[in-house]
């Protein structure tokens, strides 16, 4: 008992580490990516969305303190194809959609390790959307790939977190005749366990189960013609303790009642400009505060949505 407490002592600040972009954390989905028009899925047709980036933040333990020596940082780029088809389903419009994300990352948790590669791809077959006058809505069920780099024992050198998930969603957008705007995308990401997990390069293979979590991005905003300013950001909390070989892990070392539970919340401005042959462009800057057992820093976003 005493060799599997001191496993997890260990394993609470080792776990932390893993990416921080399109993944912070063990995230398999880029928190705050869904803004403007969230809900509001565009006529049918194929598109292309960009979504380019830079994070930098330090670990926060469970009582929201800074880790020393704990930081990440990251360029990221992720590739997303949205189809909508005239085929209707309960009154809406079936699609799909498929992300592919790029990440270049450097990470210190006692080492410091600096690599990049592929993340962990998104792929949702079956989104249905809707729309009235005024209101726009969607939902779906995202599946998370096990596709990102994976060092086992080495969580500096990972960017994927080495399991499936999946996610159901629904996304909503108001939109009134005076240009303002409330968006919010609603998400439950239920996650697989880790069956690769290693406290060290060669240690003996563990099983770490990442709790299921709740997370919305939303948006405040008004446009002035074919530009647009407001509030964005993203809200995630963690509804399942993590476990380590069925243990519950603790929030910080040597406080074992606790368990281990993230939370996360930001906000910053967001800027949005549509040219004259209908491509979006979105800017954000991403403030996280109230942060337990998560990296918290600052994310910094460029957009753009644009007709195929």
């Amino acid at each position: 008992m005493r060799k599997l407490s001191h496993s997890l002592a260990v394993c609470a600040l080792a776990c932390l580490a893993t990416t921080a972009t399109a993944k912070e954390g063990a995230d398999q989905y880029p928190n705050g990516a869904e803004n403007w028009l969230a809900g509001a899925l565009p006529p049918p047709g194929t598109y292309y969305l960009n979504y380019f980036g830079y994070y930098s933040g330090d670990l926060r333990n469970g009582d929201g303190k800074r880790v020393s020596g704990a930081s990440a940082e990251a360029w990221f780029n992720a590739f997303r194809v949205v189809h909508v088809s005239g085929h209707r389903i309960l009154g809406g419009n079936w699609g799909w959609y498929a992300i592919l994300p790029v990440v270049s990352q450097k990470v210190s948790l006692g080492s410091t390790n600096t690599v990049a590669g592929l993340g962990d791809a998104t792929f949702d077959p079956f989104v249905i959307s809707w729309h009235t006058d005024n209101w726009h809505w969607a939902t779906g069920m995202s599946i998370n790939l096990p596709t990102g780099r994976y060092k086992e024992g080495d969580p500096t050198q990972s960017i994927g977190a080495n399991y499936w998930s999946i996610e159901p969603l629904f996304a909503v957008s108001y939109l009134n005749k005076d240009g303002w705007e409330l968006s919010a995308k609603f998400m439950y990401n239920i996650k697989s366990s880790n069956k690769d997990f290693r406290l060290a390069p060669g240690a003996e293979k563990m099983e770490y189960a990442s709790g299921d979590e709740f997370h919305v991005d939303y948006l405040v905003g008004k446009r002035f013609g074919a530009w647009g300013v407001g509030l964005s950001g993203y809200y995630l909390t963690q509804i399942n303790k993590d476990k380590l070989e069925g243990h519950t892990l603790a929030a910080n070392p040597g406080v074992w009642s606790e368990g281990r539970r993230g939370q996360v919340f930001a906000i910053g401005p967001s800027v949005t400009y549509t040219n004259a042959s209908g491509v979006h462009f979105i800017g954000q800057w991403q403030r996280e505060t109230g942060v337990e057992n998560r990296f918290g820093g600052d994310k910094l976003w460029f957009k753009a949505i644009m007709p195929l």
